[in-house]
């Protein structure tokens, strides 16, 4: 039990109020953007919050980050918008089904320790891209539908009153935790705009104006699709990138609580726990999702640490969607709105603007290249991926400039090349340059203690210039190898000859 149900672990303390009440907030916040990110995949608003109800409650019980919420987000619905207009939501239920699958293998295989590979300077570029998208999407708040459905920006006395609410919510999230920390300043702030709209019968854009939220429980369905191969081929590159995707965001956002928690999550228990809820969610009529790090942001902040806060998030969403419809639908977005900015803020790395001085050029350019992949493209699976690729070129070529070779001669007329530095495919050129073979002595040593052979281009080079020192009737010898530069040399027989040369007095010589 203390394994799985944090929210039971008698050795943790837990603040049963603020994490009742974060959850409320979240619940509240998750409302609107359950509802835009369903529209954006061009599926039913309760789509949207089915799955937010379904993944939040999943990973809250069962997931390796407690406080950490899940739902429908962004990343998802743009993967799945073109599979829904080909095909339809039944196709999207089955891709998020096999998405769950993808995602609970990895976790099963222990996979979650390769978020390890991500560079800090990409996790900056990741973190300040989503604070500027969701500061992005905020802005449609400020905008109106004319009679052809083209938005337009707000004027006059309406855009001053949406003004005056966002700056009053925005106000009080930031000014009454410095007075009391008793209630969550983002409820508090919800909770008085609204008071203020609906009493004073302010005329300003509420969430039912977006779209209505009315509904059941979450019906069970088997997606109605013809169970073939033609439909795998269809719907497994949708569901590959959504489990992809939805691991990447999940894995990042767990890090980044990580650290501001001070805490260690895990990865691994989180990835599973990700697939199941896909899985359950693409049964019972939901869009899919992940771990969405605006909402955490707001849990964490709020004082939550345990499992309880995501857990009645869900539920009281779920009790909106059925019994509290409409007293929701009069909640002013003005006041979501606010609550959304002050998170942006708190979620872009402000430090990060500091290093730019003092950090490696390279590290620079990741880190900008990953924000502006992630804020055009909205592509976060993508932008963390060139993030990862051009960081580990820029390593490989550092690596590369890095191998030496000291030369030296011996009493006996050998001459000894000592490698300092990795061979591999980055290396080989500036290892290739270190040898005279036409003017070396006739016995060449290459001592490898302070190097290694890391991968076949590494091997392709020992051999051939072991064979311009054989073409010139010259003998060369290895010494030093590691045991597993031995076994790759060995294992790489059967595909390259490697043409070393021993005699008595100069054999293979291991540490």
């Amino acid at each position: 039990m203390k394994q799985y149900f944090n929210l039971f672990d008698l050795s943790q303390k837990v603040d049963y109020k603020i994490e009742i009440l974060s959850g409320l907030t979240v619940a509240l916040a998750l409302i609107p953007e359950a509802v835009a990110f369903s529209l954006i995949a061009g599926l039913s608003p309760l789509t949207g919050l089915y799955a937010a109800f379904s993944m939040g409650l999943i990973t809250s019980i069962f997931g390796g980050r407690p406080g950490m919420i899940s739902g429908a987000t962004g990343a998802v619905a743009v993967v799945i918008v073109a599979l829904a207009k080909s095909h339809g939501v039944e196709y999207v239920f089955a891709a998020v089904i096999l998405a769950g699958l993808i995602q609970t293998l990895f976790g099963v295989f222990r996979l979650g320790k390769f978020i390890r590979l991500v560079p800090h300077p990409v996790m900056f570029g990741f973190v300040n891209g989503l604070a500027i998208v969701i500061f992005m999407s905020q802005l449609d708040q400020f905008k109106v539908a004319d009679a052809s459905g083209i938005l337009h920006w707000l004027s006059g006395i309406p855009l001053m009153v949406m003004l005056g609410l966002v700056l009053l919510t925005m106000l009080i999230i930031w000014g009454l935790p410095k007075i009391t920390k008793a209630i969550p300043s983002s409820l508090a702030a919800i909770l008085v705009v609204s008071a203020i709209a609906i009493g004073f019968g302010i005329d300003t854009k509420t969430v039912g104006d977006t779209a209505s939220i009315q509904g059941g429980f979450p019906p069970f369905h088997i997606p109605d699709i013809p169970f073939n191969l033609e439909t795998l081929q269809i719907i497994f590159p949708y569901a590959l990138i959504v489990a992809g995707v939805g691991l990447i965001e999940s894995l990042l956002t767990l890090t980044l609580i990580d650290e501001i928690t001070e805490t260690r999550g895990r990865g691994n228990k989180e990835a599973v726990a990700q697939g199941v809820a896909n899985f359950v969610t693409g049964l019972f009529s939901g869009m899919g999702g992940c771990a969405m790090i605006g909402q955490s942001l707001i849990n964490i902040s709020s004082g939550a640490r345990a499992r309880l806060s995501g857990i009645v998030a869900s539920v009281m969403l779920l009790v909106f969607i059925i019994f509290g419809a409409s007293l929701i639908e009069q909640l002013p977005m003005a006041a979501l709105t606010g609550l959304m900015i002050m998170v942006a803020i708190g979620t872009f790395e402000w430090a990060s603007l500091r290093t730019f001085n003092k950090m490696p050029k390279s590290d620079i350019f990741v880190m900008v290249l990953v924000t502006l992949v992630t804020v055009f493209l909205h592509n976060l699976a993508l932008a963390v991926i060139i993030g990862v690729i051009i960081s580990a070129l820029v390593f490989a070529w550092e690596n590369a400039k890095r191998i030496r070779a000291r030369k030296r001669i011996d009493e006996n007329g050998v001459k000894y090349y000592e490698i300092y530095g990795p061979l591999f495919f980055g290396s080989i050129g500036v290892f290739n340059e270190k040898f005279d073979v036409l003017n070396d002595p006739d016995e060449v040593v290459i001592d490898f203690s302070e190097s290694k052979i890391v991968d076949m281009s590494g091997i392709e080079a020992v051999n051939k210039i072991t064979e311009r020192y054989n073409k010139v009737g010259k003998k060369l010898h290895l010494k030093h190898l590691s045991k597993d530069c031995r076994t790759l040399l060995h294992n790489a027989n059967e595909i390259i000859e490697v043409n070393i040369v021993e005699d008595p007095t100069y054999k293979v010589i291991f540490d």
